[in-house]
């Protein structure tokens, strides 16, 4: 669901966002710059990424197994 919201730009601004993005696009341009800076998303989808990168899980896991073992090994 979208919100409807009223702002104020300078004039400049506004002109170089209507030259760049176009008429239509401006709310969605706006909006797509904004996200990363209110919603948590960035580390969910950091974190998504690199669950998906098997070689770097394969890799993270041995780097613990071996942490475990040292842990093991040490004499308290």
């Amino acid at each position: 669901m979208h919100k409807k919201m009223t702002i104020s730009l300078d004039e400049a601004v506004y002109e170089g966002l209507y030259r760049t993005v176009g008429r239509r696009h401006i709310s969605q341009f706006i909006e797509d710059l904004i996200k990363p800076h209110v919603l948590d998303t960035a580390l969910d989808e950091g974190y998504r990424a690199m669950a998906a990168d098997r070689e770097r899980e394969a890799e993270a896991m041995a780097w613990c197994n071996a942490l475990v073992a040292d842990m093991a090994d040490e004499t308290r």
